[in-house]
């Protein structure tokens, strides 16, 4: 009897040791959590919410930071945040839910909805809305181009829908390539509307967030709109930090106000098929160019490998929210982070969070540890033959690289890069926000140098050196000057002109920097690009404009 009682008693003894050490193990693992987050952990700062989600439960949520630095309100996990882009995967499922049932196709004609959209070449199908490879240039952009100033200007949802409306051309034929636009949601948004006649926020609060209880999330259409518990947007400013919030009231490719715990709610939607599981599913459909090749973007989601482990993730950035949502569906285990200040990462502090409580489960080692990404040494011929500006054929981007320091840099707009090189032609590029490679092609005897920047595996941008230019004199300068103006940008006029040797655009919304020669007739400034164009008598007759995810966009000299 008493051997039985011994017995149990070592028994008890080590469920007790196994039950504390448990705590102790998750104690560490939170401890450094809250590390990766301490520099926000301040009643000085603006911060996030944080909800770490294993197995159909939160194990792990906190605020960090300020909700709100007027009000001196403290950040929680019930703080309702603009989460971006990650709106997209909400806008996606509304329209998974309309092809199931049978009132869309993914193949429809987009002009079938929207036929005031021009007709280009090849149709615009839903698919390609979905999957960003449409080519229709960003609307973000060409309003920002049209004058329309974030922080300030409210475009409406008929002038954001006329602007895409009026371009007369698109980046690329449907299908070819893939390149990110929110003018594609923003569209899919549309659809839905005409479609259903309910706006996006009645249809997906009918048939999405109420039957998941996520009552707190709304796709905000009205920026006057009182949103009970919001956290205010923040960014850096010279003297501290700024409030930064959106006045804009498109829906689609954003404004989605949510909560970390509300996300956990959508998250678990993927285990318990609450909405359907062929509706769940088909959000995993990821696009596959015309070429054949499969993307890693879904149903507004990014289907991707790390260390090994499959993931589903997007994050988003809108004024001064950041978002980040990560999944491992095969661990069930994910991490939602959402900050109201701008300078905050919250997709890289997600994959941090999971370096901690996955650190046991990784495949692989990550790959700046692998053996075939080691770097290699070049010489310092090698390095400067490379250097030179080199434009992309889709949006007329500029690069330029230099040599420091016995480094290749890569200037792109007011951002510089690191490039390590992997061989003597392939450079992966350091400290970028998504995964980026610039390759070098052979070169050809009288050809000018080629080379590829590819972007997170998916956007590929073709690169052309062109030759070292002559310094413009006031006199070649001055031929540009004139009033310019785009039909494309709701009829924006820009007025080129010399002052003090030195050649500016004046426009609302424009820099105010003067223009950096690249290339005959070729200018940019902080990352706008201007080709001039020439008639008879090899007169300028205008201009065309690229920025980030629009380019050879119309302007006439008048």
């Amino acid at each position: 009897m008493r051997q039985i009682f011994s017995c149990r008693k070592v028994i008890f003894s080590l469920i007790l040791f196994l039950f504390f050490l448990s705590f102790l193990i998750a104690d560490e693992k939170t401890d450094g959590v809250d590390k990766l987050f301490a520099q926000w952990d301040k009643t000085m700062t603006p911060g996030c919410a944080l909800a770490i989600i294993k197995d159909g439960q939160i194990i792990y949520k906190r605020g960090y930071g300020m909700a709100k630095l007027e009000d001196n309100i403290v950040m929680s996990p019930s703080k309702i945040f603009d989460i971006g882009s990650v709106s997209k995967q909400f806008t996606a499922a509304s329209i998974a839910v309309l092809v199931e049932e049978g009132k869309i196709s993914v193949n429809d004609d987009i002009r079938k909805y929207i036929p005031e959209m021009p007709k280009y070449e090849k149709p615009i199908t839903i698919s390609h809305l979905l999957h960003h490879t449409s080519g229709v240039r960003d609307y973000n952009a060409l309003l920002s181009l049209a004058g329309f100033r974030p922080d300030s200007d409210c475009p409406t949802v008929e002038e954001s829908l006329e602007i895409i409306c009026k371009q007369k051309r698109l980046n690329f034929l449907p299908g070819e390539e893939f390149s990110y636009s929110n003018s594609g949601y923003f569209l899919l948004s549309c659809i839905v509307e005409r479609v259903t006649g309910k706006s996006l926020n009645e249809f997906s609060q009918e048939r999405i967030f109420r039957p998941l209880g996520m009552t707190s999330t709304i796709f905000q259409d009205d920026h006057t709109q009182v949103i009970p518990n919001r956290a205010t947007g923040y960014s850096p400013g010279p003297k501290g930090f700024k409030i930064d919030m959106s006045n804009w009231d498109e829906t689609g490719d954003g404004n989605v106000y949510t909560s970390v715990e509300d996300l956990f709610l959508w998250d678990q939607a993927f285990y318990s098929n609450k909405l359907g599981k062929s509706l769940m599913d088909n959000l995993h459909a990821v696009g596959v160019l015309n070429n054949g090749r499969k993307l890693d973007y879904a149903f507004g989601l990014f289907i991707d490998e790390y260390k090994g482990l499959k993931t589903i993730s997007h994050g988003g950035a809108w004024a001064g929210f950041r978002a980040g949502i990560v999944r491992f569906p095969e661990q069930k285990f994910s991490v939602i982070c959402l900050a109201n200040l701008s300078a905050i990462n919250p997709s890289r502090l997600c994959l941090k969070v999971a370096d901690i409580y996955l650190a046991d489960q990784f495949k692989e080692a990550p790959k700046e540890e692998k053996k075939k990404f080691e770097p290699v040494t070049l010489s310092k011929q090698e390095l400067e033959e490379k250097c030179g500006n080199y434009q992309d054929d889709k949006f007329g981007m500029w690069i330029t690289l230099s040599v420091k320091d016995e480094k290749l840099r890569m200037h792109l707009g007011a951002q510089e890069f690191l490039l390590s090189p992997l061989s003597a032609t392939l450079f992966q590029a350091l400290d970028a926000a998504v995964d980026a490679t610039i390759e070098f092609l052979p070169t050809v005897n009288g050809k000018p140098r080629k080379a590829t920047l590819t972007r997170r595996g998916n956007e590929v941008f073709n690169l052309v050196k062109t030759p070292p230019l002559t310094p413009l004199t006031p006199a070649r300068l001055q031929e540009y000057s004139g009033v310019y103006e785009s039909e494309e940008l709701l009829k924006a006029s820009y007025r080129v002109a010399l002052e003090k040797d030195n050649l500016i655009v004046k426009a609302r919304n424009f820099p105010k920097n003067s223009l950096k020669a690249m290339a005959p007739d070729k200018f940019t400034v902080e990352g706008i690009n201007i080709e001039f164009v020439r008639g008879k008598g090899r007169r300028i007759t205008g201009f065309l404009l690229g920025v980030g995810r629009a380019g050879h966009i119309e302007f006439v000299k008048k």
